[in-house]
């Protein structure tokens, strides 16, 4: 899907001297809100923005303010990896 946004050029100019791409500084936008409301989970995040790996993907949302939306089975199947990787 693309979407147009009409901004005033002065303006657009100013946003995109400060943040580089003002499109993909828009989508980044959207992308960690719909993250931060349960719209989208890290993998779609990660493929949408095209990021190249779960981390990169965690540093995104870090840096856009989002927390991670971790529960308790997602904590208790990282223990039980964990538990396997250290062979326990």
């Amino acid at each position: 899907m693309q979407i147009t946004v009409e901004i005033p050029d002065e303006i657009a100019q100013r946003l995109d001297q400060n943040w580089g791409s003002l499109s993909r500084r828009l989508l980044e936008v959207i992308v960690a809100d719909a993250y931060n409301c349960g719209k989208v989970n890290t993998a779609e995040v990660r493929q949408i923005l095209n990021l190249s790996s779960r981390l990169e993907t965690h540093a995104f949302l870090k840096r856009m303010g989002v927390y991670l939306n971790y529960d308790e089975a997602e904590l208790e199947q990282d223990l039980q990896t964990l538990q396997e990787f250290r062979g326990e």
